[in-house]
Protein backbone atom coordinates (compact mmCIF):
# COMPACT_ATOMS: atom_id res chain seq x y z
CA UNK A 1 0.00 0.00 0.00
CA UNK A 2 1.27 3.07 -1.00
CA UNK A 3 2.30 6.00 1.08
CA UNK A 4 1.53 9.95 1.37
CA UNK A 5 4.48 11.56 2.28
CA UNK A 6 5.51 15.23 3.41
CA UNK A 7 8.45 16.34 1.98
CA UNK A 8 9.70 19.29 3.80
CA UNK A 9 12.50 21.10 1.79
CA UNK A 10 14.42 23.28 4.23
CA UNK A 11 17.19 25.44 2.31
CA UNK A 12 18.12 28.85 2.22
CA UNK A 13 19.21 31.62 4.28
CA UNK A 14 16.62 34.33 3.14
CA UNK A 15 18.45 36.79 2.49
CA UNK A 16 15.29 39.08 1.76
CA UNK A 17 14.45 38.88 5.69
CA UNK A 18 17.84 40.39 6.82
CA UNK A 19 18.62 41.44 9.96
CA UNK A 20 16.04 38.54 11.16
CA UNK A 21 16.95 36.29 8.88
CA UNK A 22 20.73 35.01 8.95
CA UNK A 23 23.04 32.45 7.79
CA UNK A 24 23.23 30.88 11.75
CA UNK A 25 19.21 30.75 11.67
CA UNK A 26 17.33 31.39 8.31
CA UNK A 27 13.68 32.63 8.29
CA UNK A 28 12.10 29.03 9.06
CA UNK A 29 13.40 29.28 12.36
CA UNK A 30 12.96 32.59 13.52
CA UNK A 31 10.13 32.79 16.33
CA UNK A 32 8.11 36.33 14.99
CA UNK A 33 4.71 34.14 14.06
CA UNK A 34 2.65 33.43 17.08
CA UNK A 35 4.70 31.05 19.20
CA UNK A 36 5.65 28.60 16.89
CA UNK A 37 8.67 28.97 13.69
CA UNK A 38 7.40 28.68 9.97
CA UNK A 39 9.20 25.35 10.20
CA UNK A 40 7.19 24.34 13.00
CA UNK A 41 3.85 25.69 11.65
CA UNK A 42 4.61 23.48 8.06
CA UNK A 43 5.21 20.72 10.10
CA UNK A 44 2.21 20.75 12.29
CA UNK A 45 -0.51 21.71 9.38
CA UNK A 46 0.45 18.62 7.37
CA UNK A 47 0.69 16.05 10.04
CA UNK A 48 -2.73 15.28 10.20
CA UNK A 49 -2.59 15.64 6.60
CA UNK A 50 -0.16 12.30 5.29
CA UNK A 51 1.45 9.34 6.82
CA UNK A 52 5.40 10.06 7.19
CA UNK A 53 7.75 13.22 7.08
CA UNK A 54 10.54 13.28 5.31
CA UNK A 55 12.91 16.44 6.24
CA UNK A 56 15.76 17.49 3.26
CA UNK A 57 17.86 20.53 4.62
CA UNK A 58 21.18 21.61 4.23
CA UNK A 59 24.28 20.88 6.31
CA UNK A 60 24.27 24.63 8.22
CA UNK A 61 20.34 23.92 9.07
CA UNK A 62 20.54 20.13 10.45
CA UNK A 63 20.42 20.93 14.62
CA UNK A 64 17.97 23.91 13.91
CA UNK A 65 15.60 21.20 12.19
CA UNK A 66 16.11 18.92 14.80
CA UNK A 67 15.67 21.21 17.26
CA UNK A 68 12.64 22.17 16.25
CA UNK A 69 11.01 18.60 15.54
CA UNK A 70 12.26 17.93 19.02
CA UNK A 71 10.20 20.21 20.59
CA UNK A 72 7.15 19.44 18.47
CA UNK A 73 7.69 15.46 19.87
CA UNK A 74 7.88 14.89 15.75
CA UNK A 75 10.20 11.92 14.70
CA UNK A 76 10.92 12.41 10.74
CA UNK A 77 10.75 8.53 8.85
CA UNK A 78 13.36 10.05 6.05
CA UNK A 79 15.88 12.52 7.40
CA UNK A 80 18.34 13.78 4.57
CA UNK A 81 21.45 16.42 4.84
CA UNK A 82 22.87 17.83 2.03
CA UNK A 83 26.50 18.61 2.60
CA UNK A 84 26.24 20.90 -0.70
CA UNK A 85 23.43 23.04 -1.94
CA UNK A 86 22.39 21.47 -5.43
CA UNK A 87 18.95 23.26 -5.56
CA UNK A 88 15.47 21.89 -6.10
CA UNK A 89 15.73 19.46 -8.91
CA UNK A 90 18.28 17.47 -6.79
CA UNK A 91 16.38 17.61 -2.84
CA UNK A 92 13.17 16.44 -4.34
CA UNK A 93 15.33 13.66 -6.43
CA UNK A 94 16.73 12.41 -2.75
CA UNK A 95 13.73 12.92 -0.99
CA UNK A 96 11.87 10.62 -4.53
CA UNK A 97 14.66 7.72 -4.57
CA UNK A 98 14.23 7.15 -0.29
CA UNK A 99 10.59 6.03 -1.08
CA UNK A 100 8.86 3.66 -3.09
CA UNK A 101 7.97 4.58 -6.36
CA UNK A 102 4.60 4.32 -5.64
CA UNK A 103 4.71 6.46 -2.84
CA UNK A 104 3.14 9.85 -3.08
CA UNK A 105 5.09 12.78 -2.01
CA UNK A 106 3.73 16.00 -0.86
CA UNK A 107 6.57 19.06 -1.94
CA UNK A 108 6.27 21.94 0.80
CA UNK A 109 8.87 24.61 1.54
CA UNK A 110 9.21 25.07 5.01
CA UNK A 111 9.28 28.94 5.34
CA UNK A 112 5.70 30.01 4.08
CA UNK A 113 2.63 31.19 5.57
CA UNK A 114 -0.49 29.04 5.02
CA UNK A 115 -4.14 29.44 6.84
CA UNK A 116 -5.29 26.00 7.60
CA UNK A 117 -8.51 25.13 7.24
CA UNK A 118 -11.46 23.43 4.92
CA UNK A 119 -9.77 25.43 1.66
CA UNK A 120 -6.36 23.94 2.43
CA UNK A 121 -7.47 20.62 2.87
CA UNK A 122 -9.71 20.18 -0.25
CA UNK A 123 -6.50 21.78 -2.37
CA UNK A 124 -4.55 18.59 -0.96
CA UNK A 125 -7.12 16.45 -1.80
CA UNK A 126 -7.69 17.61 -5.31
CA UNK A 127 -4.05 17.01 -5.69
CA UNK A 128 -3.67 12.95 -4.51
CA UNK A 129 -6.16 12.53 -6.97
CA UNK A 130 -4.80 14.12 -10.05
CA UNK A 131 -1.24 12.41 -8.87
CA UNK A 132 -3.10 9.17 -8.26
CA UNK A 133 -3.60 9.06 -12.15
CA UNK A 134 -0.13 10.04 -13.01
CA UNK A 135 -0.33 13.74 -12.99
CA UNK A 136 2.86 15.94 -11.15
CA UNK A 137 0.78 18.82 -9.28
CA UNK A 138 1.20 22.27 -9.02
CA UNK A 139 -0.33 24.47 -6.12
CA UNK A 140 -1.38 27.90 -8.03
CA UNK A 141 -2.70 30.30 -5.60
CA UNK A 142 -5.61 32.62 -6.27
CA UNK A 143 -4.03 36.29 -6.75
CA UNK A 144 -5.00 39.28 -4.71
CA UNK A 145 -2.83 41.64 -6.16
CA UNK A 146 -0.46 42.21 -8.70
CA UNK A 147 2.45 41.48 -7.03
CA UNK A 148 6.12 41.49 -8.64
CA UNK A 149 7.78 38.77 -6.13
CA UNK A 150 6.33 35.41 -7.10
CA UNK A 151 6.41 33.32 -10.11
CA UNK A 152 2.62 32.80 -12.07
CA UNK A 153 1.47 30.17 -13.46
CA UNK A 154 -1.00 30.89 -16.74
CA UNK A 155 -3.82 28.28 -16.83
CA UNK A 156 -7.20 27.06 -17.81
CA UNK A 157 -8.89 24.52 -15.32
CA UNK A 158 -6.40 21.93 -13.93
CA UNK A 159 -4.58 22.30 -17.43
CA UNK A 160 -1.16 24.69 -16.75
CA UNK A 161 -0.47 26.91 -20.21
CA UNK A 162 2.62 28.33 -19.15
CA UNK A 163 4.99 29.24 -16.10
CA UNK A 164 5.85 33.01 -15.90
CA UNK A 165 8.74 34.66 -13.92
CA UNK A 166 8.35 37.06 -11.35
CA UNK A 167 7.28 39.85 -13.82
CA UNK A 168 7.37 44.36 -13.44
CA UNK A 169 4.50 46.05 -12.14
CA UNK A 170 2.79 46.57 -15.46
CA UNK A 171 3.29 42.83 -16.19
CA UNK A 172 1.50 41.81 -12.85
CA UNK A 173 -1.28 44.47 -13.60
CA UNK A 174 -1.88 42.26 -16.96
CA UNK A 175 -1.84 39.58 -15.00
CA UNK A 176 -4.70 40.16 -13.08
CA UNK A 177 -6.53 41.76 -14.86
CA UNK A 178 -6.79 38.75 -17.36
CA UNK A 179 -8.04 36.58 -14.90
CA UNK A 180 -6.10 32.97 -15.85
CA UNK A 181 -3.21 33.74 -13.83
CA UNK A 182 -2.51 32.20 -10.28
CA UNK A 183 0.42 32.69 -8.18
CA UNK A 184 3.43 30.14 -7.83
CA UNK A 185 3.47 28.61 -4.48
CA UNK A 186 6.52 25.88 -4.94
CA UNK A 187 4.13 23.24 -3.58
CA UNK A 188 4.04 20.20 -5.43
CA UNK A 189 2.41 16.27 -5.66
CA UNK A 190 3.31 13.52 -7.29
CA UNK A 191 4.05 9.96 -7.07
CA UNK A 192 8.00 9.76 -6.67
CA UNK A 193 8.20 7.53 -9.63
CA UNK A 194 6.74 9.52 -12.11
CA UNK A 195 8.75 12.79 -10.67
CA UNK A 196 11.80 10.82 -11.40
CA UNK A 197 10.55 9.27 -14.95
CA UNK A 198 10.26 12.91 -15.87
CA UNK A 199 13.85 14.14 -14.31
CA UNK A 200 15.72 11.12 -16.18
CA UNK A 201 13.80 12.07 -19.15
CA UNK A 202 14.99 15.54 -19.07
CA UNK A 203 18.02 16.18 -16.97
CA UNK A 204 19.63 12.72 -16.72
CA UNK A 205 22.62 14.09 -14.73
CA UNK A 206 20.89 15.24 -12.03
CA UNK A 207 18.54 11.87 -12.05
CA UNK A 208 21.90 9.87 -12.34
CA UNK A 209 24.59 11.59 -10.02
CA UNK A 210 22.01 12.24 -7.38
CA UNK A 211 20.78 8.73 -7.19
CA UNK A 212 24.78 7.61 -7.05
CA UNK A 213 24.84 9.82 -4.14
CA UNK A 214 22.24 8.16 -2.58
CA UNK A 215 23.45 4.79 -3.08
CA UNK A 216 26.98 5.87 -2.03
CA UNK A 217 25.96 7.51 1.05
CA UNK A 218 25.30 5.31 4.57
CA UNK A 219 24.41 8.28 6.95
CA UNK A 220 21.84 11.01 6.93
CA UNK A 221 24.63 13.56 5.74
CA UNK A 222 25.19 12.97 1.89
CA UNK A 223 28.59 12.48 0.39
CA UNK A 224 30.22 16.01 -0.54
CA UNK A 225 32.39 15.08 -3.02
CA UNK A 226 29.87 13.27 -4.72
CA UNK A 227 27.50 15.65 -4.39
CA UNK A 228 29.64 18.56 -6.43
CA UNK A 229 29.08 16.36 -9.43
CA UNK A 230 25.00 17.34 -9.53
CA UNK A 231 24.25 19.96 -11.58
CA UNK A 232 22.90 22.68 -9.84
CA UNK A 233 19.34 22.99 -11.41
CA UNK A 234 15.44 24.57 -10.12
CA UNK A 235 12.83 21.86 -10.36
CA UNK A 236 10.81 24.48 -12.51
CA UNK A 237 13.66 24.16 -14.97
CA UNK A 238 14.28 20.55 -14.93
CA UNK A 239 10.70 19.32 -14.72
CA UNK A 240 7.87 21.62 -14.05
CA UNK A 241 8.49 23.97 -17.45
CA UNK A 242 9.44 20.85 -19.49
CA UNK A 243 6.89 18.04 -18.42
CA UNK A 244 3.51 16.90 -20.32
CA UNK A 245 2.02 15.72 -16.86
CA UNK A 246 1.68 19.00 -15.29
CA UNK A 247 -1.42 19.75 -13.80
CA UNK A 248 -2.54 22.26 -11.26
CA UNK A 249 -5.13 22.55 -8.65
CA UNK A 250 -6.25 26.71 -8.29
CA UNK A 251 -6.39 27.21 -4.59
CA UNK A 252 -7.94 29.96 -2.38
CA UNK A 253 -6.38 29.28 0.73
CA UNK A 254 -4.67 32.50 2.21
CA UNK A 255 -0.70 31.79 1.47
CA UNK A 256 2.47 33.49 1.75
CA UNK A 257 6.17 32.59 0.99
CA UNK A 258 6.98 35.44 3.42
CA UNK A 259 9.52 35.97 1.09
CA UNK A 260 9.67 39.99 2.11
CA UNK A 261 8.77 42.34 4.77
CA UNK A 262 5.92 43.25 2.96
CA UNK A 263 4.59 39.74 3.80
CA UNK A 264 5.28 40.12 7.25
CA UNK A 265 3.94 43.21 7.42
CA UNK A 266 0.81 41.83 6.27
CA UNK A 267 0.96 38.86 8.51
CA UNK A 268 1.92 40.87 11.61
CA UNK A 269 -0.71 43.17 10.74
CA UNK A 270 -3.47 40.80 10.43
CA UNK A 271 -2.48 38.80 13.82
CA UNK A 272 -3.00 42.49 15.34
CA UNK A 273 0.62 43.99 15.40
CA UNK A 274 0.67 47.51 15.86
CA UNK A 275 1.01 49.82 13.20
CA UNK A 276 0.61 53.43 14.07
CA UNK A 277 -2.19 56.08 11.96
CA UNK A 278 0.43 56.77 8.89
CA UNK A 279 0.80 52.80 8.38
CA UNK A 280 4.51 52.57 10.17
CA UNK A 281 5.60 49.00 11.86
CA UNK A 282 8.38 48.58 14.40
CA UNK A 283 8.99 44.88 14.65
CA UNK A 284 11.96 42.61 17.10
CA UNK A 285 12.31 46.37 19.05
CA UNK A 286 10.43 46.29 23.27
CA UNK A 287 11.70 50.23 23.36
CA UNK A 288 9.18 52.93 22.61
CA UNK A 289 9.62 53.77 19.19
CA UNK A 290 8.26 56.79 17.15
CA UNK A 291 8.52 57.27 13.83
CA UNK A 292 7.94 60.99 12.78
CA UNK A 293 7.42 62.11 9.01
CA UNK A 294 7.39 58.41 7.84
CA UNK A 295 4.19 56.49 6.18
CA UNK A 296 3.93 52.84 5.71
CA UNK A 297 7.68 52.28 6.68
CA UNK A 298 9.18 49.11 8.93
CA UNK A 299 11.64 48.80 11.35
CA UNK A 300 13.53 46.00 12.00
CA UNK A 301 15.81 45.77 15.37
CA UNK A 302 17.95 43.37 16.20
CA UNK A 303 20.87 42.54 18.93
CA UNK A 304 24.00 43.98 16.32
CA UNK A 305 21.67 45.60 13.47
CA UNK A 306 18.95 47.68 12.39
CA UNK A 307 16.73 48.21 9.16
CA UNK A 308 14.63 51.02 8.44
CA UNK A 309 12.31 50.72 4.94
CA UNK A 310 9.93 51.61 2.84
CA UNK A 311 7.39 48.79 2.62
CA UNK A 312 7.14 48.92 -1.21
CA UNK A 313 10.71 48.44 -1.25
CA UNK A 314 10.93 44.79 0.60
CA UNK A 315 12.53 43.25 -2.59
CA UNK A 316 15.60 45.69 -2.50
CA UNK A 317 16.72 44.27 0.99
CA UNK A 318 18.27 41.56 -0.90
CA UNK A 319 20.53 44.27 -1.95
CA UNK A 320 22.17 44.94 1.42
CA UNK A 321 22.53 41.69 2.40
CA UNK A 322 24.78 40.64 -1.05
CA UNK A 323 26.99 43.94 -0.08
CA UNK A 324 27.38 42.56 3.74
CA UNK A 325 28.11 39.04 1.92
CA UNK A 326 30.43 40.85 -0.22
CA UNK A 327 32.50 42.35 2.59
CA UNK A 328 32.66 39.30 4.47
CA UNK A 329 30.36 40.51 7.05
CA UNK A 330 29.87 38.38 10.12
CA UNK A 331 26.42 40.26 10.18
CA UNK A 332 24.93 38.10 7.63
Amino acid sequence: MSRFIHVLLTGGVGSRLWPLSRKARPKQYADIFGGDSLFELTVKRNQALTDELCVVGNIENDQLSKGSLSRLGVVTNHHIVETTPRNTAAAIAFAAFSVEKDDMLLITPSDHIIAEGPQYDLAIEKAKELAKKGSIVTFGIQPTKPETGYGYIEYNGTEVKSFREKPNKETAQDFIRSGNFLWNSGMFCFKAGVFLEELKKFEPDVYDQSRNVLENTESDFLDLDLSMKIPSISVDYAVMERSDKIKVVPSSFKWSDMGSFESVYEYLQSQGHPVDENGNMSIGCNKFTSFVGLKNSIFVATEDANLILQKEDSQEVKVVYKNLEKEYSDLT
